[in-house]
């Protein structure tokens, strides 16, 4: 059974940057494909990313099309995101997710 615990978020202000970090332990993570979801306050979660293990491609939300990018280190057992430009709507927790297993979180709130 994987373990996940997502790290990174803090308070930014509009415009900035900053790099969550879901470590992964209890096997390797590197033939998953691993998605980064997130929930704003009194919202549902919502999709994030989808990073697939087999290419290395990711499929991104419209809301953060270009704005974010994920990242593997296989020898971390570790999947990155990367939140640039980020926006007041950014602010949520952050989740990552391997199938049916599910990290605590990490909390990004952007300042306007």
């Amino acid at each position: 059974q994987v373990q996940l615990v997502e790290s990174g978020g803090g308070l930014v202000t509009a415009g900035g940057s900053l790099r969550l970090s879901c470590a992964a332990s209890g096997r390797t993570i590197s033939r998953d494909h691993m998605r980064w979801y997130r929930q704003a306050p009194g919202k549902e979660r919502e999709f994030v990313a989808l990073n697939r293990w087999n290419d290395g491609s990711t499929i991104y939300a419209d809301s953060v099309s270009g704005r974010f990018a994920v990242s593997r280190d296989n020898a971390r057992n570790t999947i990155y995101l990367q939140m640039n430009s980020l926006k007041p709507e950014d602010t949520a927790i952050y989740y990552c997710n391997d199938m049916d297993t599910w990290g605590t979180g990490t909390l990004v709130t952007v300042s306007s």
